[in-house]
C-alpha cells in the first residue's frame, strides 16, 4: 500500500560525536512522522542519529489500521529501537500521545536501551464516558470521527493523519492502559513531560496519573500554555524542539552547543 505524501519514515545517521547519540521519535495515533518531523529534523540537523518509524497501518489507509493493534505499533517501535540502539552508545525516546504510550512501555521492558524519555501529551487514560461502552460500540460501529488536528495555531501547518478512527484498533490501545500504568512504575531514567495546556484529545488527568506513578526521580513537567494535542505543530513548536534537545544534550553529556562535559 502506497504511503501518503509527506508521511514517510525518517532516519538519520548522525554526524561528529553527536552520532553516538540517537533519538526514537514516534508519532501518535492516527497520525504520521509528519506530526513530529520538527523535532526530529532540528535533532538530525544538530547532528544525532534519529529514526522516526512509520507505526504498522498509518499512512495509508484507514482500513489499513483498522487490522493493526497496539501489539503491532509496539512491535514496530522495538524493532525500530534495537535498529537505531545497536548503531549508538546511548539512545533517548520521544512520543507524542500514543507515541509517547509506546515508549514509556519500551524504557519499562527494555531498561538497557532507553537512557531518557521525552514525552509529548502522552495516553494513558481519558475521562471522556463514551469509552466504556467502546467494547460493545466496536462490533457496530467500525469506525467513528477522527482525533487529529488539534492545532490552536491558525494558518500553520495542518497534521497528516486520518479522518476516521478504527474503532477495534483503537480498543486494542485503551484496553492496554491499566497495564501501561503499571508500566510506569518500572521507568527509572530520566524524563521530560511536555503537556499542552489546551489539548482537547488527552485530559491533564493522563500526565498526572503518570507522573504519580513513575519510578523515575529525575523527572521534570512543562506546561506549553499556548497549545492543544498536536504541541510539535502549534504555537509552542519551537519551545518543544528546543526543551528536547537540551534534554537530549544532557542525556549526551554535551552542552546544548555539543561540548563534551567536563
Amino acid at each position: 500500500m502506497a504511503i501518503l505524501p509527506g508521511a514517510e519514515p525518517f532516519t538519520s545517521p548522525g554526524t561528529g560525536d553527536r552520532a553516538r547519540t540517537g533519538v526514537l521519535v514516534v508519532h501518535g495515533l492516527t497520525s504520521t512522522p509528519q506530526t513530529v518531523r520538527p523535532v526530529f529534523t532540528h535533532l538530525a540537523d544538530l547532528g544525532y542519529a534519529v529514526s522516526a518509524p512509520l507505526l504498522p497501518g498509518h499512512g495509508t489507509t484507514v482500513a489499513d489500521m483498522g487490522r493493526t493493534r497496539y501489539a503491532d505499533w509496539f512491535g514496530a517501535v522495538e524493532a525500530a529501537a534495537a535498529d537505531l540502539r545497536g548503531q549508538v552508545d546511548r539512545m533517548v525516546a520521544v512520543g507524542l500521545s500514543l507515541g509517547g504510550a509506546l515508549v514509556t512501555e519500551l524504557a519499562a521492558t527494555r531498561p538497557g536501551q532507553v537512557d531518557g524519555l521525552v514525552l509529548i501529551n502522552p495516553a494513558f487514560t481519558a475521562t471522556d464516558p463514551r469509552l466504556r461502552a467502546l467494547p460493545l460500540i466496536k462490533h457496530v460501529l467500525p469506525t467513528l470521527a477522527g482525533l487529529g488536528n488539534d492545532i490552536r495555531l491558525q494558518g500553520g501547518e495542518q497534521e497528516i493523519c486520518y479522518d476516521r478512527l478504527p474503532l477495534k484498533a483503537f480498543h486494542s490501545f485503551v484496553s492496554r492502559w491499566p497495564h501501561l500504568q503499571e508500566l510506569a512504575g518500572q521507568v527509572r531514567v530520566p524524563v521530560l513531560l511536555l503537556r499542552s495546556a489546551h489539548d482537547k484529545v488527552v485530559p491533564a488527568l493522563s500526565s498526572e496519573v503518570f507522573l504519580d506513578r513513575v519510578g523515575s526521580s529525575d523527572v521534570r513537567e512543562v506546561v506549553l500554555e499556548r497549545s492543544a494535542h498536536v504541541a510539535t505543530l502549534d504555537h509552542d513548536a519551537a519551545e518543544v524542539q528546543r526543551l528536547t534537545a537540551e534534554f537530549v544534550a544532557r542525556i549526551a553529556g554535551t552542552d546544548h552547543h555539543g561540548q563534551a562535559d567536563d
